[in-house]
């Protein structure tokens, strides 16, 4: 059961509408990085979830996702409203599709399933998870670097601040599995090759780089694959 207060999760306020801005905006509607795409792909993980913990978390934070969503929303509205009759409003999707947000995203590609990545296993859905918020932070960092007035930004750096909140929780929802830095999961272990690094792009000197990423004790570095597959 759902029930939708008209009151918006945080205070929505544009200073200055400027509906070219509302276009970009559209990235966080109906785009890859965007809330709708969050909402829907934590929820739809919450239904694969046994762990009643997180199956909650998960839930707690899509409604929390629909809630950004409507405020997206509301800033677009806002930007588009009074400025049907703007040279600005007539070089924007919203001259064709008129006022509002809508399922598209900032160069009027239509909001697609496939920006979906849930698959019915905890820790690749809070691994996909993390990652969506940080591409959702990205976006919104450069929405705030093109903001035209400081209500948006106030609005958006409210929306950034909690992508990184919930990029927390599912931090913390792996470690309290055991797998925040264990790669490892599922049911079929791996080969004998799970610690081997191949050196498979070198400078014109053959020099390349090393670090915790390719020596030891977690990797074997196997300088040359060519001589080493020869054995």
């Amino acid at each position: 059961m759902f029930f939708h207060k008209k009151d918006p999760i945080h205070t929505v306020q544009v200073d200055n509408a400027d509906p070219r801005f509302a276009q970009l905006l559209l990235e966080q509607f109906g785009g890859a990085t965007g809330e709708l795409s969050a909402a829907l792909q934590y929820w739809v993980q919450s239904f694969h979830m046994e762990h009643p913990g997180i199956k909650d978390m998960l839930q707690d934070i899509a409604i929390e996702e629909f809630g950004h969503l409507e405020m997206i929303g509301k800033m677009i509205e806002i930007h588009t409203k009074d400025v049907d009759q703007t040279e600005a409003y007539k070089s924007t999707l919203f001259a064709v599709r008129g006022i509002g947000p809508h399922f598209l995203d900032s160069q009027g590609h239509a909001w697609t399933a496939n920006y979906l990545n849930e698959g019915g296993d905890v820790v690749r859905d809070l691994r996909a998870n993390i990652a969506a918020e940080a591409g959702a932070r990205q976006t919104y960092e450069q929405l705030i670097k093109l903001a035209t007035d400081e209500g948006t930004k106030k609005t958006l750096q409210h929306l950034l601040t909690r992508e990184i909140s919930h990029t927390q929780m599912f931090m913390k929802a792996l470690d309290s599995l055991g797998k925040l830095t264990e790669p490892f999961f599922g049911n079929i272990q791996p080969d004998e090759t799970v610690k081997l690094y191949y050196n498979l792009s070198t400078d014109d000197q053959g020099k390349d780089e090393r670090g915790s990423w390719n020596s030891a004790p977690d990797f074997e570095y196997i300088a040359d694959p060519l001589k080493d597959r020869s054995k």
